[in-house]
Parts: C-alpha cells; sequence; structure tokens
C-alpha cells in the first residue's frame, strides 16, 4: 500500500497542550471553590472536546450541579487567549513532517477549527497540512468516522491509502471506521490498552517514518 495521506490528531499527537488546558479548567472552576485539576487529571479527561472534559471533571469533583455550559464558555474564553503559553511540540514533529513531503497531510482534531488553526500557525506547522478539520467541521466528531470520511472526499483519497496517527481510542475508533490504517502513538495523552488492535504503535513521533517507508511497494 503506498501512503498518499497520513491524518494526524493534535493535543497529544502533533503538539503537548496539557499545560494550557489545565490552565484553562482551573481558571473557569477557581470560583466555585473547588479544587485544581491536576495535569494527570487533565491528561485521562481530555481527547472528545471541552464540553465531554468539563463534564468529566465536574464528575471528578462531584460538582455536577454546576452549569457545564456556563463553565465551557468560560474555559474557551480563557484557553483562546492564552494558546500556546506552554504548549510546544513534541520531539521531531517538526523535522518528521519534513521528511514526509512526499505524503499529503491534514489534521482532525476535536477541539475547535479556530482555536486548532491558531495553535498550528503560532508553532509554525500549519504550513504542512492542507486541510485541518475541527469538531464544528462536521455535525459529528471523534471516534466517529464522520470527519475523517470528510477529509477523504475532500483530499479525493481512497481510505486504502490513508493512515491516521493518533494517541486516544477515539482516533483509533474513527480511522479504523473509515477503513485507513491506524498508528498509534505512545508518548500522548492515550489510556492503557487504547493501542490494543491498532495496525502499528510507535514510540517516537520520527518511527512514522519506518512506518510509511515500510508500506511503499
Amino acid at each position: 500500500m503506498a501512503v498518499r495521506l497520513i491524518i494526524f490528531d493534535l493535543d497529544g499527537t502533533l503538539i503537548d497542550s496539557v499545560e494550557d488546558i489545565c490552565g484553562a479548567v482551573n481558571y473557569a472552576i477557581e470560583p466555585h471553590g473547588l479544587a485544581p485539576v491536576t495535569l494527570e487529571e487533565t491528561r485521562a479527561s481530555v481527547g472528545e472536546g471541552v464540553p465531554s472534559l468539563i463534564e468529566k471533571v465536574l464528575t471528578l469533583k462531584k460538582a455536577t450541579f454546576l452549569d457545564t455550559e456556563a463553565l465551557t464558555k468560560r474555559v474557551l474564553e480563557y484557553y483562546s487567549s492564552h494558546l500556546v503559553a506552554k504548549t510546544a511540540p513534541y520531539p521531531e514533529v517538526r523535522e518528521t513532517l519534513e521528511h514526509l513531503g512526499a505524503c499529503r497531510k491534514a489534521v482532525i482534531s476535536n477541539k475547535l477549527t479556530g482555536l486548532a488553526e491558531r495553535i498550528l500557525e503560532a508553532l509554525d506547522l500549519r504550513k504542512y497540512f492542507e486541510v485541518v478539520a475541527g469538531s464544528d467541521s462536521c455535525p459529528e466528531r471523534k471516534p466517529s468516522p464522520v470527519p475523517v470520511l470528510r477529509v477523504l472526499s475532500l483530499l479525493d483519497v481512497p481510505p486504502q491509502e490513508a493512515l491516521i496517527v493518533g494517541d486516544s481510542v477515539y482516533d483509533m475508533a474513527a480511522g479504523r471506521a473509515a477503513g485507513l490504517g491506524t498508528v498509534a502513538v505512545t508518548y500522548g495523552y492515550g489510556t492503557p490498552g487504547f493501542s490494543e488492535g491498532c495496525d502499528f504503535v510507535i514510540d517516537r513521533f520520527s518511527e512514522l517514518l519506518e512506518v510509511v517507508q515500510g508500506l511503499e511497494p
């Protein structure tokens, strides 16, 4: 199989953003007297977008009586002004993307498209991707295959010639349901066992080069 397209998750795959996300959540819940969430708690809760993140945090803090919608708005207001205060690409990301120049590339994130675009621009990564699709790009989000199928359609690439790279069960489920090869990264925020059944598992981003080379006819 020749790989013509690689679809990447953003948080936990291309970038380590947990500190900025954690800071935004703590800013939102602080007025309600809740104990701050830790980085570990944040890592375990991200992946399905901010509303889901807030719901998980409120369940953790036994504060489900609070207004999820209002807290989501407060998180996004703060986060939009602190997108890359501490966020950075993972090691080897930039160099590997350069070496993957022959492959078309896209990003599918469960965060809002505008935020994903701004982060990639700020980190000088946007230039590598033809398409950036966020949670507001489609009627469904990962683990649904809908955003993956939409990107395949936009770029006119069949699923058998594409890979999805991610750090969560949501990425792997979306890719698998769309018929893509799945590449799980172990350095991100994925829960234990999330990579079971994946086609490839990599511990460093640069190992993606070996995966792609190994699939060349």
